[in-house]
């Protein structure tokens, strides 16, 4: 079992390099301020496609993004996609281990992941990281496919005094034999959706604060933070070769339902 390292300044910085980074990357998708680009797997890496998204954000500030991608309890809120999403542990005062399910698209089974997460403020830029780990009390379910994310994470940089943009980068281990229409998908549709989507949480999130305990943000106040504390041995990293693969490949997509707007009032 490997052990867990936490990232050092050099690792967020190379994040940092490759949100930036042109070369290699095949654009999928730009409009209106939202592009997505692709990156087919290495040889060997069979199924662990690369994506890339990035998001101009006016009006919204860089320190408002970084707090929105903090938030667990506005990300109920304002994610559609969301099944569950909790913090589980701390670990330091700029990493914790996190819980997410989320739904896939029909008929896809829904997936979740066990992440270690870090973060840390890069000369002007937020950079966000995560990756897979195994924790003792969050064993896979029967009920949904354990992912594997192999790095992903956000970068958020200022653009202007009220503006900044967002950057997702992730290279996720689905564990399963995808479809073509799911990466096509993905890339031309799910991805820029949730992108503005986010960005329409972002706005809306000074004034949901102001009224849900306004002044907590423990990721900028550690000493807020109401998590047990979890030392780093207790954890290990988790490969996708220890978790079953689902084959997939051959379902067909489902008809949208007209539904998934869940554009409430947050």
């Amino acid at each position: 079992m490997e052990p867990v390292r936490l990232p050092d300044e050099d690792a967020f910085r190379a994040f940092r390099a490759q949100c930036e980074a042109q070369q290699g990357w095949q654009c999928r998708y730009s409009r209106e301020g939202v592009a997505v680009w692709g990156q087919l797997p290495p040889s060997g890496a069979f199924a662990v496609h690369r994506l890339k998204c990035r998001v101009d954000m006016p009006g919204v500030s860089a320190a408002t993004v970084y707090d929105v991608l903090h938030d667990a309890d506005y990300r109920r809120k304002w994610d559609s996609n969301v099944i569950d999403t909790h913090d589980i542990a701390r670990i330091t005062n700029n990493a914790d281990v996190g819980y997410y399910s989320w739904k896939c698209p029909k008929p896809l089974k829904n997936r979740d992941v066990v992440t270690l997460r870090s973060w840390y403020v890069l000369d002007k830029s937020y950079v966000i990281v995560n990756f897979s780990v195994k924790h003792p009390k969050y064993p896979p379910r029967k009920d949904l496919v354990r992912a594997v994310s192999l790095w992903a994470g956000y970068l958020v940089q200022p653009t202007g005094s009220d503006s900044c943009s967002l950057t997702y980068l992730a290279q996720v281990d689905p564990k399963g034999s995808l479809p073509k229409w799911v990466v096509n998908k993905s890339s031309q549709y799910l991805a820029p959706k949730m992108l503005k989507k986010m960005h329409k949480a972002c706005l809306k999130y000074p004034s949901w604060k102001q009224e849900h305990s306004a002044n907590m943000k423990p990721w900028l106040h550690p000493e807020q933070s109401q998590l047990p504390t979890m030392v780093l041995s207790e954890l290990t990293v988790q490969h996708a070769s220890s978790l079953e693969n689902i084959d997939e490949s051959c379902l067909m997509e489902a008809r949208e339902e007209r539904g998934d707007t869940s554009e409430s009032e947050y």
